[in-house]
């Protein structure tokens, strides 16, 4: 972001702006799509006038909310994961038996149902 233009650097934090105004508003259930479009009107020609004096600001605000956003984007994959492996039953590090998982054991199977041997 330090080398964006100015410009640049004022939409993706107006775009920034716009994300967490859904967000927040959505979570208060106070979200309208004419309070999101007022909200742009304002927002978007404000952050263009004032990007070239503002623009250490936007750098600052840009880096934060793409910190905090992935953050949040990867705890909610993690746990995505965690859940789906759960529901699946799947034991990724296979530290114990369970008899009703998807794993394959290999001790178990017979050598007529192997058709190659490696």
């Amino acid at each position: 972001m330090e080398v964006s233009s100015p410009r640049f650097k004022a939409l993706a934090v107006s775009a920034g702006f716009t994300f967490w105004f859904f967000i927040l508003t959505s979570i208060f259930g106070v979200f309208k799509i004419e309070y999101l479009l007022i909200f742009v009107a304002i927002v978007f020609p404000l952050m263009q006038f004032m990007s070239v004096k503002v623009s250490g600001a936007l750098d600052i605000f840009a880096i934060y909310n793409t910190k905090f956003f992935l953050g949040i984007l990867f705890v909610f994959v993690i746990s995505l994961y965690g859940i789906f492996f759960r529901i699946l039953r799947i034991d990724l590090l296979r530290n114990k038996k369970q008899n009703d998982t998807y794993w394959l054991e290999m001790e178990q199977l017979e050598q007529a149902r192997l058709l190659k041997e490696y």
